[in-house]
Formats: structure tokens, sequence, C-alpha cells
């Protein structure tokens, strides 16, 4: 591999000291240190991290990467990774280079609400109504509560197109909230199903309650505070940091081409978020640290323990949502964090707050490096909190596994759905399915009452896909551990 196609920097000791944490600052206030991680497991990160991404950047069609780790209040490592410009050669620089964080920009928008609750303007289980000048009707005369579109539970169908196709065609995003209504589906706090509209309405309660423009709002009250200098949720970015902010591409002829600045202000606090990794760290660092990061507190510990804190889970035994962050896996340790994806960049949080430990991940180039990013985290979490396959069992007596199509619940329910997008789950023998979505089939083998573990040549060390089915004739259900922000419908026997 030609060593331009890969570019790395370390960063440790000078965002510390930028930070003004002493060193053992993180020791000294963290209400969360119950696992520790064994040195060798974090021992040679950087050079496991190179040789990921020497990979996807030689199959996965990765034109620009960051990756960031904090552990017990240090920036562990930084490194960059390809182009922020392909074009011009310009190399990602872990410490100033820009990338859209797509629907990690949530994260800051529950950080927000939550100051909000904390302020005593916002209580979760009032009625949305109360705090919007349009209303939303409610379902089967229930309200969506505040604390539903924490759990993405609000009911919801998933809403059409979110980007603009220029500056020109912006609307501001309470306009665009007013005017995009989703119609409701089912009660709300019943049934999962992720929602931008849900995340981009809570921003815009914090907005009417505090009387703040919500871009101003972060800035002032997040931002501004956690010293985070380049993040934001304007779009166009603003003049000095446009610079920075690295290309997204398309694929054409096996080329990078590079692509206009996308526009996703129209849910803002769902998305439209720009920041510098360095940013991101200390937004990780002060989640961890119960709120606070030096002298500055965002929020208080009992509200970081919220937003951590188990809320509502599609499928028995599963992960489910927290308060606005995915439950990601519940011991071995606990972790939590958030996905996000635009077109053209693909980044990913995660937090494992009883081992102090952050991860940020993004990504830019051709379609391929959607799935990297996700390779990237899984082997990032594989390596530092290993876990085993599960034991396989045999199938209790008389049961029947429901095979058939399933179709996710997040979907625009006012355009027909697409069968060719449905998964087909087949019977492979007594104890195994294969899971079929268009050309791809995987396999699965039981671990208990219709709960299935995928087969894989996964590096040891996991982490491993869970799938269960649950529900009743006419209505059965399935869910995977990676997706607890969906559930799939068996529309199909």
């Amino acid at each position: 591999m030609s060593r331009r196609w890969i570019w790395h920097a370390t960063l440790g000791a000078a965002l510390l000291g930028s930070l003004g944490l002493p060193s053992a600052a993180f020791a000294q206030t963290s209400p969360q240190t119950a696992y520790n991680v064994p040195t060798e497991q974090l021992a040679g990160l950087a050079d496991f991290i190179d040789g990921v991404m020497a990979q996807q950047i030689a199959t996965r069609e990765v034109a620009g990467a960051v990756v960031i780790v904090v552990h017990q209040g240090r920036v562990l490592l930084a490194r960059g990774y390809g182009f922020a410009d392909v074009d011009q050669g310009v190399p990602v620089d872990p410490q100033r280079t820009l990338f859209r964080l797509a629907s990690v920009s949530k994260l800051f928008t529950w950080a927000a609400l939550m100051q909000q609750v904390e302020a005593g303007r916002v209580s979760l289980d009032a009625d949305v109504n109360d705090y919007i000048d349009f209303p939303i009707p409610p379902f089967e005369g229930q309200p969506i509560r505040v604390r539903d579109l924490m759990a993405h539970t609000p009911g919801m169908s998933d809403t059409g197109r979110i980007t603009a196709r220029s500056v020109d065609e912006l609307v501001p995003y309470g306009d665009w909230l007013k005017a995009h209504v989703p119609q409701r589906l089912w009660p709300a706090g019943t049934e999962i199903s992720y929602s931008n509209y849900g995340a981009a309405l809570a921003g815009y309660i914090v907005e009417r309650v505090s009387g703040e423009p919500f871009a101003d709002y972060a800035e002032r009250h997040l931002f501004a505070p956690l010293g985070m200098e380049s993040a934001s949720f304007r779009e166009p970015l603003p003049a000095p940091l446009a610079p920075r902010v690295a290309k997204g591409y398309r694929l054409r002829d096996g080329r990078f081409v590079a692509k206009p600045f996308e526009l996703y202000s129209q849910i803002m606090p769902g998305g439209s978020g720009t920041a510098s990794a360095p940013d991101v760290a200390r937004f990780m660092m002060a989640m961890l640290n119960g709120g606070a990061i030096g002298a500055a507190r965002i929020l208080k510990p009992e509200s970081v323990a919220l937003l951590m804190r188990d809320s509502h889970a599609n499928a028995p035994g599963l992960p489910g949502m927290a308060h606005g962050f995915f439950f990601i896996r519940n011991a071995g340790p606990r972790l939590v964090g958030h996905g996000g994806n635009t077109v053209d960049f693909h980044s990913r949080l995660i937090l494992a707050p009883e081992a102090g430990l952050g991860i940020f991940v993004s990504e830019t180039g051709g379609p391929g490096s959607y799935g990297a990013r996700t390779e990237l985290t899984d082997a990032l979490i594989g390596r530092i909190f290993p876990q085993k396959p599960a034991p396989r069992a045999a199938a209790p007596a008389g049961e029947v596994v429901p095979v058939g199509a399933y179709r996710t619940n997040r979907r625009n329910y006012n355009v027909p759905a697409k069968p060719d997008r449905d998964l087909q789950i087949s019977a492979a023998g007594a104890d195994a399915i294969t899971v079929t979505r268009q050309k791809s089939t995987t396999y699965w083998e039981r671990i208990g009452p219709l709960l299935f573990e995928q087969v894989t040549g996964a590096r040891a060390g996991g982490p491993y896909e869970q799938l269960r089915f649950y529900g009743e004739d006419g209505r059965w259900r399935l869910s995977f551990s990676s997706q607890p922000h969906v559930a799939y419908h068996r529309v199909q026997p």
C-alpha cells in the first residue's frame, strides 16, 4: 500500500493540556469506574487501527477517515487516514479536519433537552404539544410525551426527503417541521421506530422554551463550555470553518468525484452537526465524567445517567434504546452510543461508562465506506471488550420458527412498500435459519428459544449479532441486536 494513501498522527498531551485537565481529573471525579480494561487490550491499539484502515482504504472505497479514542479522562489516540481533499492531495488532519456528524448530532440535542429538564422548563412526561406552536395530533387519544422522543417511540411514519439540494432551497427547520408532520401509526411508547422528525422536534422544544435559536443555543450552552471550538449545526458552515471540512465523494468509473456540501439543516437538531475529532473527544470525556470536563459542567450526573439508562426495547432480551443513546451491550462492560449517516459521511460514537472509554469514528468515500465504519468500530469493540459466541441450543419441544417475509417498521408509509427490500427468513434445519435481503444471505444458529446468533468468519472477540423472534400469530416480529432502533413485522408467512 502506497504510503501516500495512509496518513496518520497521534494526539495526546497537547489536547489534554488545552482542556486544562490534571492527569488524575477523571479518576478523581468519575462516578463510574467499575470496569478495568486490561492493559494488553489497549497495547498496540494504534497499530491495530492502522492495519484495519489500510485494508479499508484498499477494499472499502474509503477516501478519508478519523478515529479518536479517549480513556480515563485522556485522549488515548487520534488518527487521520486518507484525504480530506483527494484532488488537492490534502491529508486528513486528526486535529483540524472537520467531519459531518449526521445523526451523532442527536446526542447534543438530547443533552440540550436535558439541560431544559434540569432548568424546570420541560417535563419528560408532558405532551410535546405543551411546548410547541403547532399541533401534533394524538393517536387513539394518546399524545406523544417528551420521553417518547428520546426513546424513538413516537409511533410515527418516517418522513420523505430531509435534505435540500441547494442553500436557496433551505427553509428554517421549525417551518419544515410544521409542514411535514408525519402520520401517526400506533400509540406512542409502544414500539421503537427511529425518527429523525422526533429528534428535530426535541431540538425545537429546546428552542421554544429557551428563547434561543437552536444553533445559537448549542454553541452557547454545549460547544463553548466544552471548548468545542469548531463544532457547528449551521449550514452552510461559518467561513472560518468551511475550508477545514472533509469532502464527500461519489465513485465514477472507479475514481472519487467530489460532491457539494450536504444540507441537512431542515432537520437541524437531528443531523446537521459538523465537528473535529478533538471536539467530539471533549464531549465524550464530559459524558464519561458525569457531565463535566475540568471546571465546565453541561449536565448534572443524574441527567447523564438517565441518558444512558434503558428506556424501551422492542425485543425481550435484546438491546433497545437508552434515552437518546442506543443501548449496544448490557455488560462486559455496558456500551451505549449512536451511529450517523449522511449520503457521504458515516460516523459512530461509542461509550463504555464503566470503563471510562469512548470511541469516535467518521469515514467518507464511496458506498463501501458505510459498512467500513461499522466494521472498524465492531473490530475495536471486539479487541477492547472481547466476548465469546453464545452456546448453541436445541429447539424447545413444539417450537415453530415463524419464517417468511419481514418488513421494517421504519419507512415512509405514505408511499408503497418495496417488497424487494423485505427480509426473507427460511429454515435451515431444526436449529438454524438463513436471512436473505436482496442478494445477500446470512446463516444463523439457535442459541435459545426463538433466539439465533449469526455464524460468520469474523475475528475472535465479536461482537456477535443476534436475532430474536417475538409476538404471536398474525403479529410476529423480529429484531436484531445491532438494530435496536427498528423492528421487522412479518408480512407474509
